[in-house]
C-alpha cells in the first residue's frame, strides 16, 4: 500500500492532473459533441432565458447590457451548481480506488471543482467576446475579477468537500442538495435585475447571499459600474458575506477531514 507519508507535492500535482483529464473524458465520452457541450449547455440555457425574460416578460429594459449580465450569472452559476453536484458524489464514486491505494481524498474532490473551473474558463471567454460585440469596454476595475473568482472557487470548493463527505453517510444528500440548489437559483439575482425587487429589506436578504454577493460584483466590475452591490445596501453589515464563506470554508475542511478517516470503510 502506498503511504501517504511518501506521496510528494509533485505526484499529487500528476495524480490530480489525471484525475481530472479522466472526469472530463468520462464526462463526454458518450457525447457526439463531447467538450463543445461544455459551450452549448450554457448558451442555450441563457438563449432560451433571454427570449423568455426580454420578448415575454419584458425584463431588463432598463439594465445596461442585461444580456450580457445575464450570460456572465449563468456562465458562473454553472460553474456552482456542477462542481458541487459533480463533487457531491466523487468519494463514493472513486471507492475502488480508495480501498486500494492511500491517497490524500482531498485530490478527488478537487479533481471535479477543477474540471469545472476549466469550463467555466472556456465560458467566460465567451462572454468576453459577447462584451466586445456589445463595445463594453474594460476599465481598471476589471482587475478586480479575478478576485472575485477566486472567492467563489473557495466557497465551491468548501462546500464540494462538505457535500462529498456527507454523502458518504447519507446517501439522501444528494436529493436534499438538489432542492436546496434549486432554491438558491432563484434567490441569486440571476434572472431578474435586483432593481425589480421593490423592497430594500428583500433587496438587503437577497444580498446577504455570498452567491449574490459575487455575481453582483462580477457584474459591477466587467460591465456596468452602476449594477447593485453589496456596498451600496449595507454600511457594516456587507461583511456578511464573506464571513460567511470564511464559516463555510472552515467547517466544512473540518468535516471532510474528520469524515476522511471513515471512508474507505463507508463506501
Amino acid at each position: 500500500m502506498i503511504n501517504i507519508a511518501n506521496i510528494t507535492s509533485r505526484q499529487n500535482r500528476i495524480l490530480l492532473s489525471e484525475m481530472v483529464r479522466t472526469d472530463l473524458k468520462q464526462r463526454y465520452q458518450s457525447s457526439a459533441l463531447g467538450y463543445v457541450w461544455s459551450l452549448l449547455r450554457p448558451l442555450l440555457l441563457f438563449g432560451t432565458l433571454y427570449v423568455v425574460f426580454t420578448q415575454f416578460l419584458k425584463f431588463g429594459d432598463d439594465v445596461p447590457n442585461f444580456a450580457v449580465s445575464l450570460l456572465l450569472g449563468i456562465v458562473m452559476w454553472s460553474f456552482f451548481a456542477e462542481a458541487t453536484q459533480t463533487s457531491l458524489t466523487s468519494i463514493v464514486e472513486r471507492g475502488d480506488l480508495i480501498r486500494k491505494i492511500q491517497i490524500p481524498r482531498y485530490l478527488i474532490v478537487v479533481a471535479r471543482v477543477v474540471a469545472g473551473l476549466i469550463n467555466l474558463g472556456i465560458s467566460l471567454a465567451v462572454v468576453l467576446i459577447f462584451m466586445l460585440l456589445s463595445d463594453i469596454d474594460l476599465t481598471f476595475s476589471a482587475l478586480l475579477f479575478p478576485l472575485i473568482i477566486l472567492e467563489f472557487v473557495v466557497l465551491t470548493t468548501g462546500l464540494s468537500f462538505f457535500l462529498s463527505a456527507l454523502y458518504v453517510r447519507f446517501r439522501d444528500a444528494s436529493y436534499l442538495w438538489e432542492v436546496i440548489i434549486q432554491a438558491l437559483f432563484y434567490l441569486t439575482p440571476i434572472l431578474y435585475p435586483l432593481s425589480l425587487i421593490p423592497s430594500e429589506l428583500a433587496r438587503k436578504f437577497l444580498m446577504l447571499n455570498p452567491l449574490a454577493q459575487m455575481v453582483q460584483d462580477a457584474r459591477a466590475v466587467l460591465i456596468y459600474d452602476g449594477t447593485t452591490t453589496v456596498y451600496d445596501l449595507f454600511d457594516t453589515f456587507w461583511v456578511v458575506p464573506y464571513v460567511l464563506v470564511a464559516i463555510v470554508v472552515v467547517v466544512s475542511a473540518l468535516y471532510f477531514k474528520k469524515e476522511s478517516k471513515t471512508f474507505a470503510e463507508n463506501v
